[in-house]
């Protein structure tokens, strides 16, 4: 099985690695997939790939650690990938009839539990058209499944959904978009629009640039998807 994790420095991400899987350091292989430097504007970060052979994951927790100990270890948890609940069943049900009817294959599995929160890995031949232009088609989907979710009464659980990683590759690619955007804002000492987005896409882009003292942002349009105006702070 794979994972990734993300720190400020290698030995950091391995030690988040170690604690969310509940493996010993020798039980895993690490592959240093990227590398960022300390910046006036951006923060360094490693990011790792984990390979593991599926056998040890988070073991079950002890009846005698102390209940608010338990709670915080339960928070996010890796390991099996099949659906533990008949409400993980429901959703896993839904989505493969979807797809399936829209005549794909497609598997899904758990990818991590978080409180209140579900991530589903999907796997498929035809990738491509699931994630759709812009990601738009695995965004319907997953809003799909939102609302089945509430109609199984469980409208405070948030399920994401992701397929060839793509959710992690669109984040990187906002905030790279939204740092290029700002050093072009400050050349030229005029706004610019990026293209309309959802509102997790916006929010990548807001918190990217929140700490750049003379850069600002706004969210602009009416719907779903609006369109995010990065501006020079003092000129406008």
């Amino acid at each position: 099985m794979i994972f990734e994790f993300e720190g400020k420095t290698e030995k950091e991400a391995i030690e988040l690695a170690v604690q969310e899987l509940g493996l010993e350091r020798e039980e895993f292989d690490v592959e240093i997939m990227e590398t960022q430097k300390n910046s006036l504007f951006k923060k360094g970060f490693v990011k790792i790939r984990v390979h593991t052979d599926g056998k040890k994951i988070v073991s079950d927790i002890s009846s005698d650690i102390p209940v608010e100990a338990a709670k915080k270890t339960q928070k996010k948890v890796f390991g099996n990938p099949l659906p533990q609940d008949d409400f993980e069943k429901e959703i896993v049900t839904f989505i493969t009839t979807v797809v399936t009817k829209m005549g794909y294959d497609i598997s899904v599995d758990v990818m991590h539990r978080e409180e209140k929160k579900i991530e589903l890995r999907l796997e498929s031949s035809s990738s491509a058209v699931i994630i759709g232009k812009k990601g738009r088609n695995l965004d319907a989907l997953q809003l799909l499944t939102n609302v089945y979710a509430g109609k199984l009464g469980r409208s405070d659980e948030r399920i994401i959904l992701d397929i060839e990683n793509y959710r992690i590759r669109r984040e990187e690619s906002l905030v790279r978009l939204a740092y290029t955007t700002a050093d072009r804002v400050r050349t030229s000492r005029n706004s610019f629009l990026l293209d309309p987005m959802n509102p997790f896409e916006r929010r990548i882009v807001h918190t990217t640039l929140n700490d750049i003292s003379d850069i600002e942002t706004e969210s602009e349009g009416e719907g779903l998807f609006k369109q995010v105006r990065v501006k020079y702070k003092g000129f406008f």
